[in-house]
């Protein structure tokens, strides 16, 4: 980071007041306020000379970190054509996200929202052997993604900056090695960015590929919701949480027997028809897979997770039955379905729909249900999967302990993705033995405009941000209190911080009362704050911490000495 004096006199800012009227996040409110972004439509931002202070400092820790483990920087295209993405099925998969354009000739593209694609056609291009492997690129660029409510500033934009970085290797070993030391960059990363996070198990869902882990910055304005365990090292994005029951004793159930239970459609009607726990009872969702009915049980006084089941069957589409799909099917009663009378209707179920367990029903018939219907014995299960909405207290998986739910920013995600894509486009190499090889990938993502967002919604109090030192705009900010002799004195320990190598934001301007210049010192966050005052003439300043809020007077000479060091 260079050395420099920015005076705020010519300095393109200008700070607000009061809150925006659309914003909701505390990142939102401060960086518009303190004027470092300003909103051009519904999800696209200007980043102002503020804010691409910031920005260019995110992107010059992840650049270190990323060269500091041999990665190679290339940058690809934002323009792209169809082709690639048609051959790895994306163009389709990603549905209604994708920004799909044409060109007068009437040639399809879309709007990169991440590159596998286009790096394994590079790969392919430029590495033919074993010897020319293993190789880890990465890029600092815009990515784009239609979001259908883009909201909290640029933590959720349709147009927003990332890192994306891609191993290639000739061995599975080879890839965890390489999965292994992004891992280790990012913790490396986001430690320097101070950044307070948590690294959790996550679901590859359309990425594809098996390993999977997500890098979360706990905060209140978090759209992930994660669970961790208060007794183990146990962390995970909720659709990745699993659960194990055993398998209950069919035996000591009586048979299945069908019970009068009118106008009890609902669970909750149901149980209270009945006066028993809706837990005892089976709750049976409909949708469609691919346009196939599918039945997913779960315990009635749970929810399915519709995101986790999307991730698990992904790339198939999911969605709701409708009315329609009920008619011609005698064997789906609304209301009243029971796994043990579907037919040709493939049954999920959640673990705790374990084989031996007994549950009321849908008998499969107007106002009846039935009772002591037992997993394995009056209905199979085809598939168990995770599927329920997890509840803060559901049971740890390692240990059994009761697990707390928080709300984080994902910052990071990092996948590894096995040959995915290398069967899509055929990446082979000459092996060692003369025969081709087919390669396997890691795909490994950092946000770092949202890093940013993070950033300012881990790192602010009342009074406006409080960056850490790494990041912030400058090292340290100057403020004059409002005389010619106290301009005078900070433009003059400026350019001495400047020659000590600090990088200096100096407030000269005049006709602005000192109550404004310290109100927007505190909005804007700069770690330090040096205020030539009242002691101006004798040549002594006052510094102040901005985080701490700790105060002290020094000379010039003890104030350079104290920021220089």
């Amino acid at each position: 980071m260079a050395a420099q004096v920015q005076r705020m006199s010519r300095l393109m800012v200008k700070t607000l007041r009061d809150d925006p009227a659309d914003a909701e996040t505390l990142s939102h409110k401060l960086l518009v306020r303190a004027g470092y972004v300003r909103r051009n439509a519904a999800g696209i931002w200007s980043w102002l000379p503020l804010g691409m202070k910031v920005l260019e400092n995110v992107s010059r820790v992840v650049r270190e970190e990323m060269d500091g483990i041999g990665a190679q920087e290339v940058l690809l295209p934002a323009l792209l054509p169809k082709e690639p993405y048609e051959a790895s099925g994306r163009w389709e998969e990603y549905g209604a996200e994708l920004f799909r354009l044409q060109d007068r000739k009437g040639g399809d593209y879309l709007l990169g929202p991440t590159h596998e694609e286009i790096f394994t056609q590079l790969v392919k291009d430029q590495c033919t052997s074993y010897k020319d492997l293993p190789v880890i690129l990465y890029q600092i660029q815009t990515k784009y993604r239609d979001e259908a409510r883009p909201r909290s500033g640029i933590l959720r934009g349709r147009e927003f900056q990332m890192k994306d970085s891609y191993s290639f290797d000739t061995t599975d070993e080879g890839l965890a090695e390489s999965y292994a030391l992004h891992r280790a960059a990012y913790i490396r990363i986001f430690d320097r960015l101070g950044l307070n996070h948590k690294i959790v198990s996550a679901i590859s869902g359309a990425m594809g590929g098996s390993a999977s882990e997500e890098f979360l910055a706990p905060a209140a304005a978090g759209e992930d919701t994660f669970v961790y365990c208060p007794n183990c090292a146990y962390a995970a994005n909720t659709e990745a949480v699993t659960f194990r029951a055993e398998p209950g004793d069919a035996s000591a159930h009586g048979p299945a027997e069908e019970i009068d239970t009118p106008d009890t459609p609902t669970i909750e009607s149901l149980a209270a028809h009945l006066d028993v726990p809706a837990s005892s009872t089976l709750k049976n969702l409909l949708v469609k897979v691919d346009g196939e009915i599918v039945g997913v049980g779960v315990p009635g006084d749970r929810e399915v997770d519709l995101g986790k089941l999307e991730d698990h069957l992904a790339p198939a589409v999911v969605e709701l039955v409708t009315a329609e799909d009920f008619e011609g099917r005698p064997d789906l009663v609304k209301g009243y379905v029971g796994p043990q009378g579907l037919e040709k209707v493939r049954f999920i179920a959640d673990p705790r729909v374990a084989p031996g367990t007994a549950w009321i029903t849908g008998a499969n018939k107007p106002g009846t249900h039935a009772r002591n219907v037992v997993a394995g014995r009056d209905f199979q299960v085809d598939d168990y999967l995770d599927v329920v909405v997890v509840q803060d207290g559901d049971p740890c998986p390692n240990c059994g302990t009761g697990l707390k739910m928080d709300r984080a920013i994902e910052i990071g995600h990092i996948f590894q993705l096995g040959r995915k894509y290398a069967d899509a486009f055929q990446l082979d190499v000459l092996g060692q033995n003369g025969k081709p090889v087919r390669v396997t990938m890691g795909s490994y993502g950092i946000g770092v405009s949202r890093a940013v967002a993070a950033l300012a919604e881990q790192h602010a109090d009342d009074k406006g941000l409080c960056w850490p030192a790494e990041v912030a705009p400058a090292d340290v900010h100057v403020v004059a209190a409002g005389k010619a002799l106290q301009t005078e004195l900070a433009l003059e320990v400026s350019e001495k911080l400047k020659d000590a190598g600090l990088r200096v934001l100096v407030d000269d301007r005049a006709g602005v009362s000192p109550g404004v210049k310290f109100t927007d010192a505190e909005l804007i966050g700069v770690p330090k704050i040096l205020v030539a005052g009242r002691r101006s003439a004798e040549g002594v300043l006052e510094l102040k911490d901005r985080r701490t809020g700790e105060r002290e007077e020094l000379t010039v000479d003890e104030a350079i000495a104290r920021l220089g060091a």
